[in-house]
């Protein structure tokens, strides 16, 4: 018969549980959780408990109150799908999701910074050749984007696969439009020899995520507006270099210093300019489009490592803790 993964014998070896209080719960729940040979993840479950049980104790949470952000949670669960994902929403929302890309993705003072994914990506967009639109919305402003990859030394780098989305005129996404038959305002695009890659979209326009769900509603409570600023995401990929994933806001935007989910960094904000008639020429586009001209820069897998781990070791220092990493990753030191 095959095992449960709670046998007898692993049952008899598992600690004592009795006479639970407030006071001793936490220890009680860190040791039982203490047992997976994965010291990772019993570092993990460890400062998870840790902080939930303390953040119980500080607010003297209520019965009620647990209930609801059970509820909350559910609700979450229940309005998410194939193409709108409110835990992402969740997370972007509560600052957590531009933290871990922070921590994960540091970056030098030369390389681009990161920002947040959001949670309207999708895998079904078309690969374009450079040059082309990925818009089929007919109302928006066009506009002309130019861009380069480049490292950190000012070399070109060939060959990334550049991920590209944004919403229509009307600021939705084309997921959030029940008759969506194909993907637009998103593409994915190759660098060239000289990194450079080049497409036609829409100037961006500010939105308003997703607010009729349980992340809305508690926006609401909280008296915080639902907005974005205009913004077009990139996503940039290539063995041996650190995944970007990143976006550029429209400088003078009324939301720029108040985003809903926190994805603005001033290095990110940028200013658009007009096509001349030599450049409207050179890219087949209309004198005076709107022209967005950005030089990306990537950094290497080894230098983000490098840095990730100096950042790790300095912060743990900072906090007292004796710690070691295990693949870039801290566990305690109990050796």
């Amino acid at each position: 018969m095959a095992s449960d993964g709670n046998t007898k014998s692993e049952s008899n070896a598992a600690p004592p549980l009795l006479d639970l209080t407030i006071d001793n719960i936490t220890p009680n729940t860190i040791r039982i959780n203490s047992q997976s040979s994965n010291a990772r993840l019993t570092y993990l479950m460890s400062r998870l408990v840790t902080h939930l049980h303390d953040f119980a104790r500080e607010t003297r949470l209520s019965s009620d109150e647990w209930m609801a952000a059970i509820g909350f949670l559910i609700g979450c669960g229940q309005i998410s799908n194939d193409v709108r994902n409110e835990f992402i929403l969740l997370s972007d929302v509560l600052g957590l999701s531009l933290l871990v890309d922070n921590i994960n993705h540091p970056k030098p003072p030369l390389g681009t910074e990161g920002s947040v994914l959001g949670p309207f990506h999708t895998h079904d967009a078309p690969v374009l050749p450079n040059g082309s639109s990925m818009t089929s919305d007919p109302d928006g402003e066009p506009m002309l984007a130019i861009c380069t990859v480049k490292d950190t030394g000012g070399n070109p780098i060939q060959g990334v696969t550049v991920d590209i989305w944004e919403t229509d005129s009307s600021g939705h996404y084309d997921v959030q439009h029940a008759d969506r038959d194909r993907p637009s305002e998103r593409c994915v695009m190759l660098s060239d020899e000289q990194g450079r890659f080049w497409f036609r979209g829409l100037k961006p326009v500010s939105y308003p995520i997703p607010h009729d769900g349980p992340v809305g509603k508690m926006l609401q409570m909280l008296s915080r507006h639902c907005w974005r600023p205009a913004h077009v995401h990139f996503m940039f990929g290539k063995e041996g270099w650190d995944k970007l994933v990143t976006a550029l806001y429209l400088r003078g935007d009324p939301y720029e210093t108040s985003d809903a989910v926190f994805g603005v960094k001033q290095s990110l904000v940028i200013d658009l300019e007009k096509a001349d008639k030599e450049t409207a020429k050179g890219y087949g586009v209309e004198e005076g489009t709107w022209l967005l001209k950005h030089e990306f820069v990537l950094t290497t897998e080894e230098e983000t490592e490098k840095l990730k781990d100096r950042l790790a070791v300095e912060a743990l220092q900072k906090l007292g803790l004796r710690m070691k990493l295990v693949d870039h990753l801290p566990v305690p030191d109990l050796d």
